[in-house]
């Protein structure tokens, strides 16, 4: 198996912060940064493209909240550890639920990024925005803290609440393997080496989905323009 040597993670590292800078849209950055993967590291990508056709061939995320139905709820700890409810969050207005996969996806970076620069806009029509992620509170800690998130980073330990809307997926020795660099087993505090597919749902003041996003390729995400519109459509719901 391939594994990634230490120079081409050093040429990894500077196509992100290239893709970060550049002009364009989230999509377009995500698109860039997949490229140059597929370039510098290409048994990996290959891989990917095998896990996500097992992921569509099993229906993965298929059943997940649809708009027009309830958010289950959630109670789940921050980075400080205080716990935060679904129901506390839409008390307050209208909420972007989004799912990463750790501090260490570059493509989760790309997207927190581009969130927070549409911050001010979010706030402005009464919204918000919570992350979920499956690692521990340092980690997660450490995504806030690096990314500069100005909201919630929750802890979802071992998957229990992805596992609950069908986002949790198996990763697969092949991907494991490609993996081995990354302390996934000590992000988790577990070796099970499942994930979340990375979603987004807008949910209103009621609990119900507005809209959502779910591609078992994490290397796809909500752009930013349609989060927009969905978060200020449902917050003009009362």
């Amino acid at each position: 198996m391939t594994q990634l040597s230490p120079a081409n993670a050093e040429l990894l590292r500077q196509a992100f912060l290239q893709c970060r800078d550049m002009e364009g849209t989230l999509s377009e950055q995500l698109e860039a940064y997949a490229a140059a993967g597929r370039e510098i590291f290409p048994a990996y990508g290959e891989a990917v493209d095998r896990l996500v056709a097992r992921i569509h061939e099993n229906g993965g995320g298929d059943s997940a909240p649809r708009p027009g139905e309830p958010m289950p709820p959630f109670m789940l700890p921050d980075d400080t550890g205080k716990l935060v409810t679904l129901n506390s969050l839409i008390a307050k207005g209208a909420v972007a639920v989004m799912f990463f996969r750790g501090h260490w996806c570059p493509y989760c970076r790309l997207n927190v990024r581009a969130v927070i620069q549409s911050m001010d806009r979010i706030k402005a029509m009464g919204a918000q925005v919570v992350a979920i992620m499956p690692e521990m509170q340092e980690y997660a800690e450490r995504f806030k803290a690096e990314s500069g998130a100005p909201f919630p980073v929750l802890t979802d330990l071992d998957n229990g609440y992805a596992l609950s809307l069908n986002l949790a997926i198996w990763l697969g020795t092949e991907i494991q393997d490609l993996l081995s660099h990354q302390n996934l087993s000590g992000f988790h505090g577990n070796d099970g080496w499942v994930l979340p597919i990375p979603a987004t749902f807008v949910v209103g003041r009621d609990g119900v989905v507005k809209a959502r996003f779910v591609d078992p390729d994490f290397r796809k995400r909500m752009e930013i323009d349609d989060l927009l519109a969905a978060l200020r459509s449902a917050s003009k719901e009362r």
